[in-house]
């Protein structure tokens, strides 16, 4: 694998848990950078230990392989005994995104659903209050307020509770979103001796599994978009590779569209993770490219479905892996014509930044 670096790999001088969770914990890593490849990543493991002495003597990476098989995270898959991920190692990496990423976030006791800033019928109370009205709940009222309230207005030796001392907290409404991952795999994405697939696809994980623990009811497609686009689904990404593919936007939107078309509720979004301009459209079975440049009629294409998207009310979150100025401004003219939300990410900041723009969203009533 080009660019690898084995100094992003360099573990802590003590490190909390078992020789196991230390070299699993990288090993996920390195299954992440060689897109699944159980013996390309134990190969880099075994040059990692020889660097840095990641083993001793009691325990090395034979040990660590055979564990990993004997707690399902590594199966067989043939007479010649090649190795390969299980659904649960699958998992794992999911997880282990998640925490990586949005490890600061408290988990919540209910099922988890998107809240708007508007009051109504729900089950999770906010830090606002306001007066009584009919058709509040006794459980909403905020007893504390309720009584001072009471002794303000009665007296304290003529204390009587009134509706008009009511004071209640208010309830925020939930909402279902739904949300489509757009995924940049064009070759520019592990071009310049940089990776930056590998972060795109940790990313996608973390959100994925954001979604399953935190927000079951919302729905999470996932697609890819090079020369066309495709949907993947989330057992697939640790498994993505960057093709020898341009840059087809265009599809990319038309196919998350067509994904949001068929989501029932209201509340619909789009994040797009990107490092490159829109090189290729298709037309009928043959393909106009340009990579030379920000083509007008690539360009016009692509705006237009940004306009689209705004007529349908669904927003359009650009995480750009890039600093080009003139890509900046292409980006900025695309987030203007949507009305979306654009940041301009190096690869370190692009999970934080994505969490706080899901958060935001989910405070944000959609219509």
């Amino acid at each position: 694998m080009k660019g690898f670096e084995f100094s992003n790999f360099i573990p802590p001088e003590k490190k909390e848990g078992s020789k196991f969770d230390q070299l699993f914990n990288i090993f996920q890593q390195l299954l992440l950078m060689t897109s699944g490849n159980v013996e390309q990543a134990l190969a880099y493991l075994n040059d990692l230990d020889r660097r840095y002495g990641l083993t001793d003597d009691k325990y090395g990476i034979g040990n660590f392989v055979e564990e990993m098989k004997e707690k399902g995270y590594l199966t067989e898959q043939n007479e010649e005994g090649t190795l390969a991920m299980t659904a649960k190692s699958e998992q794992s990496i999911r997880k282990s995104a998640l925490e990586e990423i949005f490890g600061k976030l408290k988990r919540s006791k209910t099922g988890g659903n998107h809240h708007t800033p508007f009051t109504g019928v729900g089950d999770e109370l906010s830090s606002d209050l306001r007066d009584f009205q009919f058709g509040d709940s006794l459980e909403q009222i905020s007893m504390t307020e309720s009584i001072r309230n009471a002794q303000i207005n009665s007296g304290v030796n003529e204390f009587t509770l009134m509706e008009r001392d009511l004071e209640v907290v208010q309830k925020e409404q939930k909402t279902q979103t739904s949300t489509v991952l757009m995924i940049d795999v064009s070759h520019s994405m592990i071009l310049y001796g940089e990776d930056r697939i590998t972060p795109a696809k940790k990313v996608g994980m973390a959100l994925v599994e954001l979604v399953k623990q935190k927000y079951p009811k919302d729905t999470l497609d996932i697609i890819v978009f090079g020369n066309d686009a495709w949907q993947i689904q989330v057992k697939d990404l640790p498994y993505l590779e960057v093709g020898p593919y341009h840059t087809n936007t265009v599809a990319g939107l038309e196919l998350a569209m067509d994904l949001l078309r068929r989501r029932k509720n209201k509340n619909k979004q789009i994040f797009m993770i990107t490092d490159g301009k829109p090189t290729c459209l298709k037309e009928g079975i043959k393909y106009y490219k340009n990579s030379f440049g920000l083509d007008r009629k690539i360009v016009s294409k692509t705006l237009t479905l940004a306009a689209q998207c705004r007529r349908l009310d669904i927003p359009i979150t650009t995480f750009m892996i890039a600093s080009d100025p003139y890509l900046k401004q292409f980006v900025h003219e695309f987030t203007k014509v949507n009305n979306g939300r654009a940041y301009y990410s190096g690869l370190q900041g692009l999970g934080n930044m994505m969490f706080e723009d899901f958060q935001r969203n989910r405070r944000k009533n959609m219509k």
